[in-house]
């Protein structure tokens, strides 16, 4: 069995702590909040020894693994704290605040030969993982532009503040919410290679963004477009939806299904013909243990645990593919308030013999 301890029980932290208690090859020997009334609710009804500090958790309870699910500021702390104990680490995302520690981190667990991975969810999902598996392929040929885009109803009216409603504590639409598009655009198109026209605008919030829209560049002259706006409440829950073009096709997805349309050009792939294909997530699924909030909670979890068990298993989002999205998200804070490039009322209109200039973009190569 893996000794688990499960630290912070917000949504996000009971959630894995249901599955992950259930988990057959899993104990949850402890968990940590700073809310005394949650601590004895679980402390009674389910004997799990419980701590409000969680130094004190670690000096005293023999562990395999933690899962950290606070507000993202914490993260760094107490992920250092774990690794340096030689525990094997889940951590919700973002990682970190700054890709410098996210970097750090995840050289320091690389060096100890212990295993990462953060709560990137969609990861997880059948449809999207469908959509990997069709690059991989060479499903469209080449892909030339990416689209990712995420709404929902989170804030629908000025309300007092919370730390998700706060950058500093990891809060706000680009940390909270376009982390898990800008995610997925990592997973199918590699490290970009820069950022630009980022926009963070408010819709309710007086302390953070509601709506995020940016570039994302690419090597080869790969783009990717992301559009983020979690006061939408046209949409019932979050929704995210991922567009890519190809030279040979072009490939949609959300959580409910992928539609795929392949030129007769398109290599031949079993179960797919060209013209329009549709694959529903119901049956690119494969069943988990324990059903809470979608399959893909509860599979990401037994992913961690199977390899703790077989190192031998390649991560699908570790530390290092993780600390990727932060330093996205870092250049996407500094690049939204720099100044834009103004139109010239004196210049002439007509396009000249000379080059245009590359539009204004932060490097990931960059320290801003």
């Amino acid at each position: 069995m893996i000794r688990v301890g499960v630290v912070g029980l917000g949504k996000m932290g009971l959630s894995h702590l249901a599955m992950i208690n259930a988990h057959p090859d899993v104990s949850v020997d402890a968990v940590v909040d700073s809310t005394s009334y949650i601590l004895d609710v679980l402390g009674k009804y389910t004997g799990v020894p419980t701590f409000g500090d969680y130094e004190r958790m670690l000096g005293t309870v023999e562990l395999d693994a933690v899962l950290i699910a606070t507000p993202t500021r914490f993260h760094g702390p107490m992920v250092r704290a774990a690794l340096d104990q030689g525990l094997h680490v889940f951590c919700e995302k973002p990682l970190c605040l700054t890709s410098t520690e996210s970097a750090a981190l995840a050289k320091l667990a690389e060096e100890r030969g212990l295993v990462t991975q953060v709560g990137y969810h969609n990861r997880f999902v059948g449809a999207f993982r469908e959509v990997r598996r069709l690059l991989d392929l060479g499903a469209i040929g080449r892909v030339t532009h990416l689209q990712a885009e995420a709404y929902g109803p989170v804030v629908l009216r000025q309300k007092g503040s919370t730390w998700r409603s706060q950058r500093t504590e990891g809060g706000g639409a680009l940390y909270d919410y376009a982390a898990h598009p800008i995610d997925l655009l990592t997973w199918y198109a590699g490290a970009p290679v820069g950022v630009g026209g980022t926009v963070l605008g408010s819709v309710f919030s007086a302390d953070t963004e509601d709506e995020v829209f940016s570039t994302i560049y690419f090597p080869d002259s790969v783009s990717a477009q992301v559009s983020v706006n979690w006061s939408d409440e046209s949409f019932r829950k979050m929704t995210t939806r991922i567009t890519i073009m190809g030279t040979a096709g072009r490939i949609q997805a959300d959580r409910q299904e992928v539609q795929t349309y392949l030129r007769s050009m398109a290599p031949a792939i079993d179960g797919y013909e060209p013209g329009w294909n549709v694959k529903y997530t119901t049956e690119l699924t494969d069943p988990v243990w324990f059903y809470l909030r979608g399959e893909e909670y509860s599979a990401q979890l037994d992913h961690f645990v199977r390899r703790i068990e077989d190192r031998t298993l390649e991560a699908t989002n570790d530390f290092g593919s993780a600390g990727v999205t932060d330093r996205i998200i870092e250049l996407m804070t500094a690049d939204a308030v720099a100044e834009p490039r103004t139109l010239d009322a004196t210049a002439p209109t007509a396009p000249t013999a000379t080059a245009p200039r590359p539009a204004r973009r932060r490097l990931l190569g960059r320290r801003s």
